[in-house]
């Protein structure tokens, strides 16, 4: 089965229960994969790499937009809207990734990134890139970019 085809299954159980942003969240994240499908030179479908690209992004916007609203400046009513949306958006964030591989542990990436320095060769910092790109390929959806990036550098330094 497809991530489309799961996707649309939990919406409707979502519609079912009444669970707006659960809805709301699968919604978008239908959307955006029948965006990537009728993209050019898509030929219709994705692959699964494509898929976890895009749920790894929606997971990434809305954490984000959460971490704005969340440690916004505003006082009183717009601060309590502000924490109210920000909750909304972890919310769905946990909903879209219930469609990711089971992430990796910090440890688990550290191996990982050692052995792709040991096997490009990489010295140093000039080599980030060389690692970073192999890095993220081997490790996409199953490691945030971010815990990627800073180990790499760590080992490079």
């Amino acid at each position: 089965m497809s991530l489309k085809e799961k996707v649309g299954k939990e919406m409707v159980s979502a519609m079912k229960a009444g669970d707006t942003v659960s809805k709301e969240a699968l919604r978008s994240l239908k959307t955006a994969i029948v965006n990537a499908e009728s993209e050019k030179g898509s030929g219709g479908s994705i692959d699964e790499a494509k898929e976890m690209q895009i749920v790894n992004k929606l997971v990434k916007q809305r954490k984000d937009s959460a971490d704005i609203l969340l440690n916004s400046n505003r006082t009183g009513e717009e601060k309590e809207r502000d924490i109210e949306n920000g909750n909304k958006e972890l919310a769905e964030a946990e909903v879209i990734a219930k469609f990711l591989p089971e992430q990796m542990s910090e440890e688990e990436v550290k191996e990982k990134v050692l052995a792709i320095i040991a096997e490009t060769g990489a010295e140093s910092m000039r080599d980030m890139g060389k690692v970073m790109g192999r890095a993220s390929k081997e490790l996409a959806g199953k490691a945030d970019g971010k815990l990627i990036s800073t180990i790499v550098k760590a080992e490079l330094a």
